[in-house]
């Protein structure tokens, strides 16, 4: 097993590589370098010690090919922490605009309240009180979703060795149906929001924005101008079918919103490309500005910014736009949340008692 030496631009290093072949990725560096002529005692130390890695390296690159087809697991790819293998997991599968895999690392982290949990630890009862906890603290498809990222990584630790039986094989994913139904804010009701003023116009058209595109929170606040491209939207959204983000043609009010900022940035002679389109405080910081805005208003309905997703997609739903559109605009591959989550479950004029 040989490592590639290649000096670097000004010359006085020479840096190390794997050499896996000559294909796209297959010369990674592996980060240690040597100093080309070292000039003192601590550089010479450096390249003594940067050498002896390098040795180590290639007998555990020799260990791990004659392990094929053996089944033996070398030491030195086993990681005691199996929050550090949930880590490396998620950074080499997560996907741009699907947060499920992140958000259950984030969540998993929460429910160990600990830096280190060994994968002995990881039995099937600790997976059931895993999956409780996601029920107790979500509903909707959010618990099944995060549990089920869950059960990708175990599934992979279980493939790498770290067990003989895959502990979350009898626990399946579970959703937690909401006993308490979202709010719908109608076409007159937006207009009514439109001719309400707000103490904090920022959360005012992000919050107009979104119920004319459909975006959630997050989606909004990392929102950057680099995502607009005339009258269309790029969202981070990413389609499994096609590998492309999901584009929106924007409608004329989420439009004259973006002028609106854009005029008044330009005019202020900020550089707009790289920046945030709406500073906005924390979600519950929104939602309470939310509510005060909504009590100003004849509207009495229970509004969060949840409920602008919901309100895009019905009222697409009530133009005759087909589910599979609306799917589409909403960054779902399939219509079954359209179905299932995005319609009316309640006739229009019927008001909540």
């Amino acid at each position: 097993m040989n490592f590639l030496k290649v000096p670097n631009k000004k010359g006085d290093k020479i840096i190390f590589y794997h050499d896996f072949g000559r294909g796209p990725g297959q010369r990674p560096s592996t980060g240690i370098f040597i100093y080309n002529k070292p000039k003192n005692q601590i550089e010479k130390n450096h390249n003594k010690e940067a050498l002896a890695l390098i040795e180590l390296k290639k007998s555990q690159l020799i260990i791990e090919r004659q392990a094929v087809g053996t089944g033996f697991i070398p030491a030195h790819k086993i990681k005691a922490n199996f929050i550090d293998y949930f880590e490396e997991y998620v950074k080499l599968n997560k996907r741009t605009g699907n947060r499920h895999l992140e958000n259950s690392l984030t969540q998993f982290k929460a429910f160990v309240d600990s830096d280190f949990i060994s994968p002995v630890d990881i039995t099937e009862n600790f997976c059931k009180r895993f999956r409780q906890y996601l029920l107790d603290k979500y509903t909707g498809e959010t618990p099944a979703n995060y549990y089920a990222r869950f059960k990708w990584a175990l599934n992979a630790a279980t493939r790498d060795g770290y067990y003989r039986i895959n502990p979350t094989e009898q626990i399946a994913s579970k959703s937690n149906p909401s006993t308490i139904l979202k709010e719908v804010l109608e076409v007159d009701e937006y207009l009514i929001l439109l001719k309400t003023p707000c103490l904090n116009l920022e959360v005012r058209m992000a919050f107009i924005f979104s119920c004319y595109t459909g975006l959630r929170w997050i989606d909004v606040k990392n929102l950057k101008w680099s995502d607009i491209r005339g009258n269309t939207l790029v969202t981070r959204i990413i389609q499994k079918k096609t590998g492309q983000p999901v584009t929106l043609t924007l409608h004329p009010i989420a439009k004259a919103i973006l002028d609106r900022k854009k005029l008044a940035i330009t005019e202020a002679g900020v550089n707009t490309e790289d920046c945030f389109v709406f500073r906005l405080p924390s979600q519950d910081g929104c939602n309470k500005v939310l509510k005060q805005w909504i009590g100003k208003t004849k509207i009495t309905k229970h509004i969060t910014w949840s409920c602008a997703r919901l309100s895009f997609s019905i009222l697409l739903q009530d133009a005759l736009v087909d589910d599979a559109t609306v799917a589409y605009l909403l960054g779902h591959t399939t219509t079954d949340q359209v179905r299932k989550n995005y319609k009316r479950h309640r006739p229009k004029d019927e008001t909540v008692k």
